[in-house]
């Protein structure tokens, strides 16, 4: 897995990558513009919103938001991840953090309308997914959602035969999203949908 000074040193060409995977429809970033438009579509239903992204990288959506008078705050443990998107976001509070360590103190009691994650939980091994969106829900206003897109699978088949297609390039040190075992974690505490969006990725639509 990247650390942060992995990901510092991948930052000036990381679109790049993302770009020639997605265009060749190819794990793990087929359907990734897609992805990103249906998170923004949903968020831009409200005027004015206040989103929590975490792991913005350079932020390629989260910009596009901004641009729209959304209100921002990020998180993203790359200093050369967020240097590039402060250009693009001068005044968002983008915040330098590992989300492994939990939610950074200064947000704990801030409500969003949106909470959003693009390719980043994917980092965080399963439980620890489970424990981290369930500290996030307490952060959501009444009406807000928590939206997940990232690589995913709805069932542990379809994860499986994904590896078996891209097994020279597969990530083993990643630990991607199940829907049905995922889900089956959330179930008790919030509601949970996810909307498939290549053989790779989709969205996840989380609320309270």
């Amino acid at each position: 897995m990247l650390n942060h000074h992995g990901f510092d040193l991948w930052a000036d060409h990381y679109d790049e990558t993302v770009q020639l995977s997605e265009e060749n429809n190819h794990y793990p970033f087929a359907g990734y513009k897609e992805i990103l438009n249906v998170i923004f579509n949903e968020v831009m239903q409200t005027p004015n919103a206040k989103v929590l992204d975490i792991g913005f990288g350079t932020g390629v959506l989260t910009s596009q938001l901004y641009a729209n008078g959304h209100q921002i705050d990020g998180i993203d443990f790359s200093r050369k991840m967020i240097d590039i998107a402060h250009a693009a976001m001068p005044n968002g509070n983008l915040m330098k953090w590992d989300i492994a360590k939990g939610l950074p103190p200064e947000i704990q009691d801030e409500k969003y309308d949106a909470i959003i994650s693009t390719y980043a939980l994917h980092h965080l091994a399963d439980e620890a997914k489970v424990e981290f969106i369930t500290d996030l829900l307490p952060l959501l206003k009444k009406d807000g959602k928590i939206f997940i897109g990232d690589v995913a699978f709805e069932t542990r088949e379809k994860l499986n035969q994904c590896r078996q297609d891209s097994i020279d390039y597969w990530d083993d040190d990643e630990f991607y999203f199940v829907f049905d075992e995922f889900k089956s974690r959330l179930e008790n505490m919030c509601h949970c949908e996810f909307h498939p969006i290549s053989h790779c990725g989709g969205v996840f639509v989380i609320s309270k």
